[in-house]
């Protein structure tokens, strides 16, 4: 006679898993992707709930709308993404929600604002609902991107300092030889914007390509060059100028037009622009 193995009576949920990466992670762990899946958790349950009672609730059929996508929106689908939005603004760990059944991003505000941004389609394959097939909700968390105040790195082109106008010169001076006990800033430039931008977001600081006697109007291109760089710095809490204006105000006059551009950590930024203030 064939006997039945036990059950296994060591469980392991998804609350488990994730508190048990938490814990090896140690004192690096903030413990907030934790209480985020946890929310995402606990909102797929009550989703799953709703729909198995779907028909006794009257929750089947078309709620009159049309997603982003063009699709008729279930019923199912408007109480998913509300029972989503909800829980994920409740749980104050997020910044930006991205579902697929809004237009437009949701921006979480203070005092709810978190660090994630998480993306969902609260309940995909709700076209087939009525057909009794396999539904489910899809989420991906990511991270924002949140740029020191401040930072120790500075990215010039200072094989250009010889052009240099005296803003410039003055502030790269300021942070080359600083007054004690303040340090002297690293300088640090590869030429690509791309990497250079991106260090400095991850690291903090200020990356810089000036207008100069040489290429009066900058080097750096206003619509593909600056603006996008300019957008990402902003999102992340940092500042975009030309020295005397915000890079996204700048209204173009050509479709090559060029700008100088100094980007990076707010208080490096507004340390560069007081350097244009004075020279006015």
């Amino acid at each position: 006679m064939a006997t039945e193995e036990a059950p296994n009576v060591d469980l392991i949920t998804l609350t488990r898993h994730v508190l048990s990466d938490q814990f090896r992670l140690g004192a690096s762990a903030t413990g907030d992707l934790t209480l985020l899946l946890t929310a995402i958790q606990v909102t797929s349950k009550f989703i799953a709930t709703n729909v198995r009672k779907a028909r006794l609730i009257n929750l089947v059929g078309l709620a009159g709308e049309t997603n982003v996508q063009g699709e008729e929106q279930k019923k199912l689908d408007v109480l998913s993404n509300d029972i989503m939005v909800n829980a994920l603004r409740a749980s104050r760990k997020t910044a930006v929600l991205v579902s697929e059944e809004l237009e437009d991003a949701i921006i979480i505000e203070d005092p709810h604002k978190g660090a994630y941004c998480v993306v969902f389609d609260p309940l995909d394959g709700s076209s087939n609902i009525d057909a009794g097939v396999n539904i489910g909700t899809i989420f991906g968390v990511y991270k924002v991107i949140q740029i020191p105040t401040r930072g120790k790195i500075y990215s010039f082109n200072e094989g250009n300092s010889m052009y240099f106008h005296p803003p410039v010169i003055n502030y790269l001076k300021s942070i080359k030889y600083p007054a004690p006990p303040k340090t002297p800033y690293s300088a640090r430039y590869i030429g690509s914007m791309v990497a250079d931008v991106h260090r400095t977001l991850l690291y903090g600081g200020i990356f810089g390509y000036p207008d100069d006697q040489k290429s009066k109007s900058g080097k750096l291109r206003l619509l593909y060059e600056a603006f996008p760089m300019a957008f990402l710095i902003e999102q992340a809490g940092g500042i975009a100028t030309t020295g005397t204006g915000r890079i996204l105000d700048i209204v173009p006059k050509s479709i090559h037009e060029r700008c100088p551009v100094f980007l990076g950590s707010r208080d490096d930024v507004q340390d560069l622009m007081k350097f244009y203030a004075e020279a006015k």
